[in-house]
C-alpha cells in the first residue's frame, strides 16, 4: 500500500532491460554459430549432448517401431498363409496329374501286354473294357463294351495279358455278359503243364478254383501250373489258367480236394481281349476219295 508522494521499493529485481537481453543473446548465437561454422568448437558438445539424448530417442522411438514391426508380422503372416494356400493347390493339383499319369502308364502297359498275346495268338482278337461288375451277388460275371455289332458271339473265351479269365455267355447288341473262372457254375477242362495230366477246373466262389474228380493219388503238387487243353474245342491249348495253392489227400475220399488261385487278373483287370473261333483247316480234295479206299480195304481185311 502506497504512501501519497512515496512509492515502495521493487519487491523483485528486474535486471537488465528486455531489449537488452535480447540483443544480448543474439550476438551470443552470432557468435556461436561463427566459432562452430569456422573452428567447430561445438562438436565436443554436439556429440556429448546427442549420446546423453539417445536412450531418450530410442525409447521415444519404441512405440512407432514396435507398432511397425507388428504392421510388417501380420503382413507376413496373411502373405505366408496365401502362399501356403497356393502351394496346398498346386501339390493337389499336382498330385492329381501325377495319379492320373501313373494310372494311364499303367493302363498302357496292360494294352501294350495285351497286344502283345494277341499277336502271339494264331486266332483273331478284339480288345474290349470291362464297363461294370454284374448286379447278381451270387454269381461273378463282368459286362464288356463289345456285342453283336462288333462279332461277338456266346461262348467265345475272354483272357487278359496272363491268361484266361472267363468265357461269353450272354451277348447284346452292344455290350456282353462275361462268365469268369471263379463263378461256380463255370468250368474248364485244363492239364498240369509239368506231366500233362488232365483234369477239369472249376469255380468255388470267392476268388478260388476247384479241380473236380480228380484221383486222390493222381500226380499234382502245390505250385504246379495249370493250362488250357483243348480238348473242348473253345479254349486255345496251353493258355495259362491257374496255379495249385493246396491239395487235401483224404483216404476217406475217392477224389482229392484241391484248390488253385486263378494266374490272370479275374477280379481286377480293366482290359481284356476276346478271342475268335479257331479255324479248322480245309479238307484236302482227294479226302473223301482216300475214305472210301480205306472203308473197301477194311472191308476186303474182314471178309478176308
Amino acid at each position: 500500500m502506497s504512501v501519497a508522494g512515496h512509492s515502495p521499493p521493487p519487491f523483485f529485481k528486474r535486471g537488465p532491460a528486455p531489449l537488452a537481453r535480447l540483443a544480448f543473446f543474439l550476438a551470443l548465437a552470432v557468435l556461436l554459430m561463427v566459432a562452430d561454422l569456422r573452428f567447430k568448437t561445438l562438436e565436443p558438445a554436439r556429440v556429448a549432448v546427442a549420446t546423453l539424448l539417445w536412450p531418450l530417442q530410442k525409447a521415444v522411438m519404441l512405440p512407432v517401431e514396435g507398432a511397425g514391426e507388428a504392421g510388417t508380422y501380420l503382413s507376413d503372416l496373411v502373405r505366408l498363409k496365401q502362399e501356403n494356400e497356393e502351394l496346398r493347390r498346386r501339390q493337389l493339383a499336382q498330385a492329381n496329374l501325377l495319379l492320373r499319369q501313373t494310372h494311364l502308364e499303367n493302363e498302357n502297359r496292360r494294352l501294350r501286354a495285351l497286344l502283345d498275346m494277341g499277336d502271339r495268338l494264331d486266332v483273331p482278337t478284339r480288345a474290349a473294357e470291362i464297363l461294370y461288375a454284374a448286379r447278381d451277388p451270387f454269381s461273378r460275371r463282368i459286362i464288356i463294351d463289345r456285342g453283336l455289332t462288333h462279332d461277338i458271339e456266346a461262348g467265345q473265351p475272354v483272357i487278359d495279358d496272363v491268361g484266361v479269365i472267363g468265357q461269353v455267355t450272354r451277348v447284346f447288341p452292344l455290350t456282353s455278359e462275361v462268365t469268369l473262372l471263379t463263378d461256380k457254375n463255370q468250368s474248364i477242362p485244363v492239364q498240369v503243364a509239368r506231366n500233362g495230366q488232365r483234369a477239369i477246373l472249376a469255380g468255388a466262389g470267392g476268388g478260388v478254383l476247384e479241380i473236380k474228380f480228380l484221383p486222390a493219388n493222381a500226380d499234382v503238387q502245390p505250385g504246379d501250373t495249370l493250362v488250357t487243353s483243348g480238348l473242348d474245342g473253345v479254349y486255345l491249348p496251353g493258355l495259362p489258367v491257374a496255379r495249385v495253392t493246396s491239395i487235401d489227400r483224404d483216404n476217406s475220399f475217392s477224389f482229392a480236394r484241391i484248390e488253385c488261385a486263378p494266374l490272370a487278373g479275374v477280379e481286377r483287370q480293366g482290359q481284356v481281349l476276346v478271342l475268335g473261333r479257331r479255324s479248322v483247316p480245309p479238307m484236302p480234295e482227294d479226302a473223301p476219295e482216300q475214305a472210301k479206299k480205306s472203308a473197301k480195304g477194311k472191308k476186303a481185311r474182314l471178309a478176308k
